[in-house]
């Protein structure tokens, strides 16, 4: 075992000072904007994306920022080219973009992105889902990327919003999963008719036929194989916005949360060999306290109270609240919102991107949320309710939520219409930075100015018999006499993906005194490390150590 050195103690600032600094696009040389292809016709699909990601495209070490954008449909043909961005991270604050370069233009309606190493070379590869079709990008890691949709069986027309890259059946490789939304077209009539103004609006999409999501299963050779019609996911049909990777029930099985969107949440609970059970009506997670579904949007899970039980969060429309689903054991979870200051912060707002992360590094898991109405008219005949809407941000000490907003900086006290939300250290300094994605807009970037204030360690964990990416390790630290856990789950938010890294916060502690991975299958490996660095990202390969980077 490799042992490396610590680090002092960073000085403690004002924590008075704002959580999160508004990154100017003249100082990020990021020069993108969503089009959100806006008509006076409304169609739905204005009004849902767009996503964003950090992730390290060229294995430099450092979070590239990747940006999802619309392109030709049946209702849309843009006068200019709306390409997709790729930014390379320049990795002294700013990023110059390399989309044309890259090959990642798009040409699609683009909605959400998952990233990751679905052919284990160690080249993170990218799906961009979209409305009329998706497109699976390999990474050739020369900087370049090609279009292998066809070859790999992974086109998936229709509308998608949503996926996940995760191992299913624990057979080292990624598979993938697709949030499949409503059936529309633009030749479909707007069956909601006209708003309180007399004006075509944005329709709900309770008036539209759900469809099924898929399940792609990784056959190893560079292609897939579509598993979910033999299972539940494929037999309910729902309005998918957003899906999390999780273990619901603590057995080494990565289970699915997913939010559809007026209809009831699924939890598709993963039982071995190929067979996933919906269970989300007797586990509590898929109608509100009156039976009825909810707009379910933007997901997430954690352990947010330490409990060694993994929590859930979704996202709701304005009147709903949103939900933090709190999992009593033995696959029955029960709301919390209500007797909680999120219940009363969310009641007129809706909600898309979201995390559970640790933006102090204090060692417990806080709450951002992005929120924004799909309705551009909604406060015109609504009352307390409008389509620009603020930033929420949560702090968690252990015990209670505490409404932190007024603390997170000039980003959180104005109003976005927000849909995508991803969370990564783009600067490396060990403090959870934020990328958030506006609907018709620019993005914003903000950076964490209070994460490195406490100390930490960052991790880039490396399967070698588990999934490269080793989605569904379970990490497990101490320091002092705190001990934490954190499951490495996939997916989350909302059309979005997040840096791989973890980031182990222990706020003023000066050492990790231990530190344990136990690799999902078919691993079953299980690494441990004592005297660790602070300040520093490190690479843990499985059962080959530990090395700085």
């Amino acid at each position: 075992m490799k042992m490396l050195a610590g680090a002092v103690i960073p000085a403690r600032a004002d924590s008075a000072d704002p959580v999160f600094e508004t990154i100017s696009a003249a100082r990020s040389r990021i020069a993108w904007a969503h089009a959100n292809a806006r008509s006076p016709r409304r169609y739905l699909p204005e009004t849902v994306g767009s996503g964003c990601a950090f992730f390290d495209y060229d294995n430099d070490g450092w979070m590239d920022i990747f940006l999802v954008n619309t392109g030709p449909c049946d209702f849309y043909r843009p006068h200019a080219p709306t390409p997709n961005a790729l930014y390379h991270n320049n990795r002294d604050g700013t990023f110059t973009d390399v989309t044309r370069r890259a090959g990642l233009g798009g040409g699609i309606f683009g909605m959400g992105v998952a990233i990751g190493d679905y052919n284990g070379d160690g080249h993170a590869d990218l799906y961009l889902t979209g409305y009329g079709r998706n497109i699976l990008y390999r990474n050739n890691g020369d900087g370049t990327f090609t279009d292998v949709t066809h070859a790999a069986g992974v086109s998936d027309p229709g509308w998608s919003t949503s996926a996940v890259w995760f191992d299913y059946d624990n057979d080292g490789l990624l598979d993938l999963f697709v949030c499949n939304f409503v059936e529309f077209a633009a030749a479909t009539p707007n069956l909601c008719g006209l708003n309180p103004l007399q004006k075509p609006f944005y329709c709900t999409p309770r008036v539209f036929r759900p469809r099924a999501s898929v399940l792609f299963h990784n056959n190893g050779d560079g292609t897939f194989t579509e598993t979910g019609h033999l299972t539940s996911i494929g037999r309910r049909p729902g309005k998918a916005h957003g899906v999390v990777a999780t273990d619901i029930n603590g057995d080494g099985l990565m289970d699915l949360f997913v939010a559809n969107d007026s209809e009831a949440n699924f939890l598709f609970i993963n039982r071995g060999n190929g067979i996933f059970e919906e269970v989300g009506l007797a586990a509590g997670v898929a109608l509100n306290e009156n039976g009825r579904p909810r707009a379910g949007m933007g997901v997430d899970s954690a352990d947010y109270d330490n409990d060694g039980r993994m929590d859930l969060f979704v996202a709701n429309v304005d009147h709903e609240r949103f939900s933090i689903y709190h999992n009593e054991g033995g696959e029955l979870l029960t709301d919390r919102a209500a007797s909680s200051r999120i219940g009363i912060a969310t009641q007129y707002l809706s909600g898309w991107g979201l995390k559970f992360f640790d933006y102090d590094n204090d060692g417990n898991l806080d709450l951002v949320l992005a929120n924004g109405h799909p309705d551009d008219m909604v406060a015109e005949y609504t009352p307390r309710v409008r389509y620009d809407e603020p930033l929420l941000l949560f702090h968690n000490d252990g015990r209670d939520w505490t409404n932190v907003s007024s603390q997170g900086g000039d980003a959180f006290q104005q109003n976005w219409n927000a849909r995508g939300l991803a969370v990564g250290d783009y600067d490396n300094d060990g403090a959870l930075d934020l990328l958030i994605s506006n609907n018709g807009g620019a993005p914003l970037l903000l950076r964490n100015r209070h994460g490195a204030r406490n100390n930490w360690l960052g991790l880039k964990l490396i399967g070698v018999r588990a999934n490269r990416d080793a989605i569904g390790a379970q990490i497990t630290w101490t320091y002092g006499d705190t001990t934490r856990s954190r499951l490495k789950t996939g997916g989350g938010s909302f059309l979005s993906s997040h840096d791989p890294r973890v980031v182990l916060g222990i706020g003023r502690a000066p050492r990790i005194d231990s530190l344990e991975i136990r690799w999902p299958q078919p691993s079953h490996a299980v690494d441990r490390f004592v005297d660790l660095p602070i300040a520093r990202y490190v690479q843990i390969t499985e059962n080959k150590g530990i090395a700085a980077i």
